[in-house]
């Protein structure tokens, strides 16, 4: 079941503040409070989803056309798609979710290291 009192959830209502970077219909997308690149923003669906099993399996295409388009829109915005960047999205416990929300990770402005570290 999903958490409204999640953070994410928060921001959407403006319960608690964000930097901004983009906002339409289906999602927002703002700056990591604790970055870990030189260019680090998280983007969410404005509906309330869990995670990506969630997300798949209940979002309606248009809720899903809107977040692949918004992921793309960000990248231009911040001046990395030419470049290259990263984006990331966290699912579980096991790999690594820390907030009940879906969330894509958008990483660059540097060269990104190996995706994961043992």
């Amino acid at each position: 079941m999903y958490n409204t009192n999640n953070i994410f959830a928060k921001i959407l209502r403006k319960e608690i503040p964000c930097d901004k970077i983009y906002e339409d219909k289906f999602s927002l997308a703002f700056k990591d409070i604790n970055p870990q690149a030189k260019i680090h923003v998280l983007v969410i669906p404005k509906g309330s989803y869990i995670d990506m099993n969630d997300f798949a399996a209940n979002a309606t295409t248009e809720e899903i056309e809107g977040l692949i388009r918004a992921l793309g829109k960000v990248a231009n915005i911040l001046g990395v798609s030419t470049s290259g960047y990263r984006y990331l999205g966290n699912n579980g416990k096991d790999g690594g979710q820390e907030v009940p929300h879906l969330h894509f990770h958008i990483f660059g402005g540097e060269k990104l290291g190996k995706m994961i570290h043992k």
